[in-house]
């Protein structure tokens, strides 16, 4: 990890502009902001705020009308598509409210198909490794039908970090879950954070989600307030 910079992101002046019906649309309006190497951050606000849609362009999966992001010491907004993908395959891991796993594969399977499509030889080792990590260790042949959401998550979790990112987005993950559940949840992820140094960056409307992280932004119409 190179670490000129003391940033893992650095968002200047991002502005994300659409066209409706009604006229130009503005989502974004001027953002700035800084995110620290192994610093969890929270970002919450209102539905409709902004959050996911600044989510999605500081992790290069959508760009901005104007303004620059720069991860890990790229500009990610200076990148074509394949250079994005290639940026956030190597450096970034997600999981989603939906968890987004593969309904015909197993647990152990869905943690290790990233792995496969890098091209690593040691994909069953890594994947069956992390499930034990994330408490998992016993539900690896497990089909996604076959566990309970909470678990599900896990297995998301396991297939975000298996491969090391430097860090890791979560946008309203909680969502689906129980209280309890999240607790442990928030509890693995933290946990992971410490061992790992892995940046978290959370995209909430849980207040009590945002507690656990080292420092929270608010977002409303846009911009961060």
């Amino acid at each position: 990890m190179d670490k000129t910079s003391n940033y893992i992101i650095r968002a200047e002046n991002l502005v994300k502009q659409v066209h409706s019906p009604a006229g130009i649309l503005t989502i974004l309006d001027n953002i700035s902001l800084e995110i620290k190497y192994s610093e969890s951050l929270a970002i919450v606000g209102v539905s409709g705020s902004g959050k996911s849609t600044l989510l999605g362009i500081l992790a290069g999966l959508d760009l901005p009308s104007s303004g620059k992001v720069i991860l890990d010491n790229v500009e990610l907004t200076g990148l074509d598509e394949d250079g994005r993908a290639k940026l956030r395959n190597r450096r970034v891991g997600f999981v989603f409210q939906s968890f987004q796993l593969l309904p015909g594969l197993t647990a152990l399977e869905n943690v290790m198909l990233p792995l496969e499509l890098a091209g690593k030889s040691d994909a069953d080792e890594w994947a069956r490794e992390q499930l034990a990590e994330v408490g998992l260790a016993d539900r690896m042949a497990h089909y996604p039908n076959q566990l309970s959401g909470g678990e599900q998550q896990r297995v998301a979790i396991a297939r975000a970090f298996v491969g090391k990112p430097a860090i890791l987005f979560l946008d309203e993950f909680t969502g689906n879950l129980h209280q309890k559940t999240v607790g442990q949840i928030m509890e693995l992820l933290f946990r992971l954070n410490s061992d790992r140094g892995a940046t978290l960056l959370l995209v909430t409307h849980d207040t009590n989600v945002a507690t656990h992280c080292s420092r929270k932004l608010t977002m409303a119409g846009g911009r961060i307030i």
